[in-house]
């Protein structure tokens, strides 16, 4: 049986860039915790490079080695059955938002998390 659960996949780098001041990825992560406690999914928050796994419960935090976040995301969305994806990225639209239930752009999603 297919997991039919919800996973907003969000591109961490273009969403806390997509403001200024930029957010922190500290902030982000904290942000993006208080944002999933409300909401029945599952988030996978995904920052080029080396990242700390901050999130807990529902948010799993994950950094790339050896691919970027854009490779990662493409990858990651590929096994899921249900996603929503969070960037402003044209191309990481293209690649990965086809199958997509909703593409959310990094602005939009920083002004949601921040109201």
């Amino acid at each position: 049986m297919a997991d039919l659960s919800l996973t907003v996949v969000v591109d961490a780098e273009n969403v806390r860039r997509s403001v200024w001041p930029n957010v922190s990825r500290e902030r982000l992560v904290e942000l993006v915790r208080r944002w999933a406690e409300g909401h029945d999914c599952d988030v996978l928050v995904v920052f080029d490079g080396p990242a700390e796994d901050a999130g807990g419960g529902r948010v799993r935090v994950v950094g790339t080695s050896g691919e970027s976040a854009d490779d990662r995301i493409a990858r990651e969305v590929g096994e899921l059955d249900r996603y929503w994806l969070v960037t402003s990225d044209r191309e990481l639209r293209q690649r990965a938002g086809g199958g997509a239930e909703r593409v959310v752009g990094g602005g939009s999603f920083v002004r949601e998390l921040t109201a």
